[in-house]
């Protein structure tokens, strides 16, 4: 019997490329947009903290009084999928190593449990995407760094590369497709090669040579991974001049405590090398992790200020299970929390400003969406533009010299230069 098919996806972007990558799968149902026409909903679920868990327990506490048939995905289905499974409140786990066999689950009658194993990659191409200018590309999977605070290693396994063959093919076709702009991601793309002797460096001068696609953007990378070949493109005009570089931290004795693999004034001097080419620089920072003292905060601080970031994704430290951070007994106060992670957030936002108004460069924007009245879109640089045009332009590319530097975003009236 043909069934209506709903997916949910939390987290990552990786997860958005994967739910794509499911959906190609499904032959025999009907994909539905809305949740309420659901006869099945694939959760594609992130168990990055114990508030992801939270979330997905919640969400599936929601949709299974209305009947439905839930199927667990991601890497929810990993860290709890057996504890959904043997309490009967969900119909199936779905390991990532299987999603070829959705099609013909979601058929039967019979709950199953399909966990698969760790070791997987992904070559299937996914050729579009629903509700997206953008379109993702899954490099490579996995992880093999053992951060105290980080699960993903243990539900993602280890670092395993997608062949640069396959990749160059599904970037091509996606670019026949109509599609300029593509974003590399994956659980730790820096990583892209090193056991297959290439690089990510090397990897993306390949995708430079494809002529239709005019912006690259990529996920997250390690400040160690920033090598000689990935420096080599620092100055292509396809390479989006933003980068996100996670530090975590800017105190060493606490990226030892977090058995971090970078080193504080390796990473000063390498951002500072980026800035001074023009790119804006992005990163994640843990703030109240077991160890950081009152001490080590404010030297943490000044250093921070150095690094002249313009876009930072900072949350207060969250004790995973099963990692060992979650072990250790040291717990910051909350408020002390809050004010340090809204320090570091101040800092940014101003650093932001800033950098937007000191820009001179033209602004190279794909329009992605409408809004409240107005366009919006990133230019090269990562920042929001919003756009008011009497002229349908979504999904364009556009080029803006003159427009205003909000507190939050640029704005432009393109109606005054008619």
């Amino acid at each position: 019997m043909k069934k209506k098919v709903y997916f949910k996806t939390f987290g990552c972007r990786t997860n958005i490329y994967d739910t794509q990558l499911l959906k190609t799968y499904i032959k025999d149902h009907e994909i539905t947009q809305n949740e309420q026409d659901a006869d099945v909903i694939v959760i594609n679920s992130c168990t990055v903290t114990n508030g992801a868990d939270s979330g997905l327990r919640a969400y599936i506490n929601s949709v299974k009084k209305s009947g439905v048939k839930v199927i667990l995905t991601g890497c929810g289905a990993i860290s709890k999928g057996r504890d959904f499974f043997d309490k009967n409140e969900i119909f199936g786990v779905l390991g990532a190593s299987n999603k070829n066999k959705i099609n013909d689950l979601i058929s039967q009658d019979k709950a199953f449990y399909e966990i698969g194993d760790l070791k997987f990659i992904d070559t299937k191409i996914v050729s579009n995407y629903e509700n997206h200018t953008k379109a993702f590309v899954k490099i490579q999977e996995g992880c093999d760094f053992a951060c105290s605070y980080c699960i993903i290693p243990s539900v993602r396994g280890k670092s395993r590369s997608v062949p640069s063959e396959e990749i160059i093919k599904q970037i091509k076709l996606l670019a026949q497709n109509g599609y300029s702009e593509v974003v590399l991601t994956g659980t730790n793309i820096g990583s892209y090669g090193l056991k297959d002797k290439t690089t990510l460096g090397k990897l993306l001068q390949e995708i430079g040579k494809i002529s239709s696609i005019k912006r690259v953007r990529l996920g997250s990378l390690e400040p160690a991974q920033i090598d000689e070949s990935f420096k080599e493109i620092l100055n292509e005009t396809w390479l989006e001049k933003h980068l996100h570089i996670a530090l975590q931290h800017t105190h060493e004795k606490m990226l030892r405590i977090m058995r971090r693999r970078s080193h504080t004034q390796n990473d000063l001097a390498l951002f500072n090398e980026l800035s001074q080419k023009g790119f804006a620089l992005g990163t994640d920072f843990i703030v109240a992790h077991p160890g950081e003292s009152e001490i080590i905060w404010q030297e943490a601080l000044e250093n921070f200020k150095h690094f002249n970031l313009t876009h930072i994704h900072a949350f207060i430290f969250s004790p995973r299970d099963n990692t060992h951070s979650a072990s250790m007994k040291e717990r910051i106060n909350g408020d002390i929390a809050k004010e340090r992670l809204n320090i570091l957030k101040e800092i940014v936002a101003k650093n932001n400003y800033k950098f937007r108004k000191n820009q001179k460069d033209t602004l190279e924007i794909l329009v992605e969406s409408k809004k409240d009245g107005f366009y919006e879109g990133y230019d090269q640089f990562f920042n929001k533009i919003k756009i008011a045009s009497k002229e349908d332009i979504a999904k364009q590319w556009i080029n803006i010299k003159d427009y205003d530097c909000l507190e939050e975003y640029n704005f432009t009236r393109l109606d005054d230069e008619k």
